[in-house]
């Protein structure tokens, strides 16, 4: 998950930590070692701040007495590195894992099961299913939600109100009338009024869950593809007519980083993105003659009047099986998804999402949200997760939703296309055991 980049919040409220430990010891805890050489934390880079790290380790370090020896690992590589790591004999004892890898570690046993601590964990909160159910394998807990992302419709405020556009669309037709009033305003040929590249599987799914379909789907215990039902078939019908009708004629077969879509909204060569915030501060290193006040956003609408779901993004704290720390780790996590680390570091400074639904719902409520940030936090209210099926993570990483969207982009058969992306799931699921 790469880093969510907003600005810090205004709002100041404060709320006390709770005093309470997590309980019993779960594991055997090896008291002395970890004294001697601290519990290891590995986290991923420009996941934490470096000051919000700093204050989990200050509260748990001042309970415990314990130093922490926090390890900040590069993506490159990082699912062998763990792997390895996990099934070594002194692994680290807590690990920050995408949210979408954590079943594959959990059914390789790599990860302590967390269900009986999951009402102490998640101390009063109600977690956001994009984060929670993806640690979740056959019901039981094996990761704990540390923060989220969404996307959405980020919009250049200037240009919509050039053509008359000043109001938030609230359904997916008051959107079109917006971008065609764009459209019919602007004059440069290299303009489009929605930059939506082909391979952005993530704005596809969206465009499939909002029509009732699924990507894949559990058949009894086994998970199959589900791309060729007649629920998604036709939210792929509407992903191609909002694509070919508002994104350009080269987008159709582009990645989401190439070209650099923040860039060409830096340039007013489009007056809307649908991605996540770190968008916002490129875009405004790209271009200083935009501020935040120029910048909307708001969740992708469907037909009804709500919004399109969306991926949830973001990371989940786990404890690998083999810790020799388990109580202590358990502790230190306790403290990084408490309700007052998640408000004042996670979310205001580090800009994520914080993990429940209550503190999404606190910010909405309050005054310390800019029309730049508003839109992410609103769409996490209708985040989703993906299927939680073992090879999950291989039908992300093998390119076959970006050629599956693209195709579609493209004008080719979608029965055909459906069908094979299908066949494509089904052997990858069976291949991984094809079951959570």
């Amino acid at each position: 998950m790469r880093r969510l980049v907003v600005a810090a919040l205004t709002m100041v409220t404060a709320v006390g930590l709770s005093g309470c430990s997590i309980g019993a010891p779960v594991g055997e805890s090896r008291a002395g070692d970890a004294a001697v050489r601290g519990l290891t934390v590995w986290v991923m880079k420009d996941d934490f701040g470096q000051s919000t790290i700093d204050e989990i380790n200050r509260r748990f370090e001042s309970k415990t007495g314990v130093k922490v020896n926090v390890q900040v690992q590069p993506w490159d590589g990082i699912a062998t590195k763990l792997t390895t790591a996990l099934a070594t004999a002194d692994p680290p004892d807590v690990v920050d894992i995408g949210n979408t890898k954590v079943m594959d570690f959990a059914m390789n046993g790599g990860l302590m099961d967390l269900s009986t601590q999951q009402s102490e964990l998640s101390q009063g909160q109600t977690w956001l299913p994009g984060l929670k159910d993806p640690a979740m394998v056959d019901g039981r807990l094996y990761a704990v939600p540390a923060f989220g992302a969404t996307r959405a419709v980020i919009y250049n405020k200037r240009i919509w109100q050039k053509a008359g556009v000043t109001e938030v669309p609230s359904n997916l037709e008051q959107l079109e009338k917006a971008l065609d009033a764009v459209a019919a305003h602007a004059h440069d040929e290299d303009f489009c009024p929605f930059y939506l590249p082909g391979k952005n599987w993530f704005a596809g799914l969206q465009f499939v869950w909002a029509a009732g379909g699924n990507v894949a789907s559990r058949n009894g215990v086994t998970w199959v593809g589900d791309m060729a039902s007649e629920q998604s078939q036709r939210g792929l019908q509407a992903w191609r007519k909002f694509q070919r009708q508002y994104s350009s004629a080269a987008s159709v077969s582009a990645e989401t980083a190439n070209p650099d879509m923040s860039q060409l909204f830096a340039q007013e060569k489009t007056s809307a993105l649908l991605w996540n915030s770190a968008a916002i501060a490129k875009i405004l290193s790209i271009n200083p003659s935009l501020t935040r006040d120029d910048i909307g956003t708001f969740p992708m609408p469907d037909d009804e009047g709500g919004a399109q779901p969306t991926v949830m993004a973001g990371s989940d704290l786990a404890i690998p099986a083999r810790s020799n720390n388990q109580s202590l780790a358990l502790e230190w996590v306790r403290i990084a998804v408490s309700s007052d680390i998640q408000r004042e570091w996670i979310a205001r400074r580090d800009g994520w999402l914080p993990n429940s639904k209550e503190l999404v719902d606190e910010f909405l409520a309050g005054d310390g949200l800019d029309d730049a940030q508003r839109g992410f936090f609103q769409a996490a209210k209708a985040s989703r997760a993906t299927p939680a099926a073992a090879g999950w993570s291989t039908i992300e990483a093998d390119g076959s939703l970006k050629e599956l969207f693209a195709d579609v982009a493209s004008g080719k058969s979608i029965p055909v296309i459906a069908a094979a992306f299908d066949d494509h799931a089904d052997e990858v699921f069976m291949r991984s055991g094809g079951m959570s």
